[in-house]
């Protein structure tokens, strides 16, 4: 069964965890520990929407999936493993920008789903305000763990210190606003490029998620 549900997904997640594998084998190999490491740990944190679509009876659009494997592979595999960070100076910019866009989205699904998808319940720019401030929270929260990965492995996560955390912090604040405003064109009945698409194949595929009694309802 769960290999079956593995064949199902995306080529670009299938090919990421093929590389992954090839590169913990390798490292196995070659004795060097941090990097089988590393290849593990993003595996493993790639398969966390797998479990958690099945722990929750959610639905998660392809893109949505691939976006989610893409990002984890691109900050802890090639961000970490092969210095992307220090390469390219735009490698950190990208990812926290596309990070906090993504939890502005989610942000937004998850407080849509809180109101039952009534999307007269509240203004749309109380809603996008919240998803806002989902999105900073977790933004704050990674920043925290490169804190801990730094002092606990010996990591280079945080790079330049409080220089990094704070530019990090506020390119959160730009894509947060992004993914937001996404949230709030959508409750307008507007478009914003393939932001609004990805909300609402969410919201198609998990219908229950957005209707009143949904856990009553599910559990018939």
């Amino acid at each position: 069964m769960w290999i079956e549900r593995l064949r199902r997904q995306p080529v670009v997640v299938q090919a990421i965890w093929a590389v992954l594998a090839i590169a913990f084998v390798a490292a196995l190999v070659e004795a060097r520990w941090s990097l089988a490491f590393v290849s593990a740990a993003t595996f493993a944190l790639s398969l966390v929407p797998v479990l958690v679509q099945r722990r929750l009876g959610i639905r998660l659009p392809v893109r949505f999936f691939g976006w989610i494997v893409v990002f984890v592979f691109a900050t802890i595999f090639l961000g970490e493993a092969f210095d992307f960070y220090g390469r390219f100076w735009w490698w950190d910019v990208v990812l926290h920008g596309g990070s906090a866009l993504a939890f502005g989205l989610i942000g937004f699904l998850f407080v849509f789903m809180l109101f039952e998808g009534d999307r007269y319940a509240a203004p749309a720019g109380a809603l996008a305000f919240m998803s806002f401030c989902f999105a900073m929270t977790i933004g704050a929260l990674w920043e925290i763990f490169e804190f801990a990965m730094d002092q606990i492995f010996g990591l280079n996560m945080q790079k330049t210190g409080l220089i990094d955390t704070m530019w990090d912090l506020i390119v959160d604040t730009v894509g947060a606003t992004i993914g937001a405003t996404a949230g709030y064109f959508f409750l307008q009945g507007r478009h914003l490029g393939g932001l609004t698409l990805a909300l609402r194949e969410f919201i198609a595929a998990n219908r229950w998620l957005y209707r009143k009694r949904r856990f009553f309802r599910r559990r018939r």
